[in-house]
């Protein structure tokens, strides 16, 4: 039997790399797992860091289309595990009956449901503020010098500047495969409420809808020293859904 195909889509200020244990612990357990990078982004993060220009232009809609393609390139299809901006790209993939299931964690907000603006770029008091609020500062401090990306500029622009069709999803589709939205009660950068709002709007689909808020945890939950919980309860999550590896 081939594994279950799980694909990785991380968000506007990481880079792939951030979802290396993740990749690590779904792989024990026999999934077939993929975290691709962005269309031009470096290898690694010290490289993003040194060349910030390499994806500045990226949009939504070449983001969106970069992801639909490596979805459609598999043969099974497979489970999509977004963070952040990958949540909603995740969503939207789903809605469109691209993928078997989808896990937005921390997503960015769906179908105009309305956010706190964000800031252009994260320095490292920033990262601690409204992205590492809930661990130490040494720890804050840690993950920034070694996740932290520069994010599209385009990407940015597009997400606060109004109503954009790759930030819509389907919401009433009753054909697509579970998801699951996950929030941290302490983020910042994207509150509990806007999560449980965007749970909401699937209310009126048959499809099956999860949601799990995670107390004390904010935006860095799938990279800081808390993410193996956040894992392992994906996982399972999963499994209760036949969705094991």
């Amino acid at each position: 039997m081939n594994p279950t195909p799980v694909v990785f889509i991380h968000g506007a200020w990481l880079h792939a790399l951030s979802w290396k244990p993740w990749a690590e612990r779904f792989s024990s357990l026999g999934y077939a797992v993929s975290a691709p990078l962005r269309p031009g982004e470096p290898a690694t993060p010290a490289e993003a860091r040194r060349q910030p220009e390499s994806s500045r232009e990226l949009g939504l809609d070449a983001l969106t289309e970069h992801y639909a393609g490596i979805v459609r390139s598999f043969d099974t299809p497979p489970v999509l595990v977004g963070h952040s901006v990958g949540g909603l790209i995740a969503q939207h993939l789903l809605g469109t009956d691209l993928g078997r299931a989808a896990v937005a964690i921390a997503p960015v907000p769906v179908n105009q449901v309305p956010r706190e603006p964000w800031p252009a770029t994260l320095d490292a008091a920033l990262f601690r503020r409204l992205f590492a609020n809930a661990v130490t500062q040494e720890e804050s401090a840690h993950l920034f010098a070694r996740h932290a990306v520069p994010a599209p500029a385009r990407l940015l622009a597009e997400l606060g500047g109004g109503p954009h069709p790759r930030a819509e999803v389907n919401t009433g589709n009753t054909g697509r495969g579970p998801l699951l939205l996950i929030s941290g009660q302490e983020d910042r950068l994207v509150p509990d409420s806007v999560t449980r709002a965007v749970y909401k709007l699937y209310g009126d689909s048959t499809a099956v809808t999860g949601l799990k808020q995670f107390p004390d945890r904010g935006h860095s939950m799938v990279l800081d020293s808390g993410w193996r919980a956040v894992a392992d309860y994906v996982l399972r999550w999963l499994a209760e859904r036949g969705l094991g590896a």
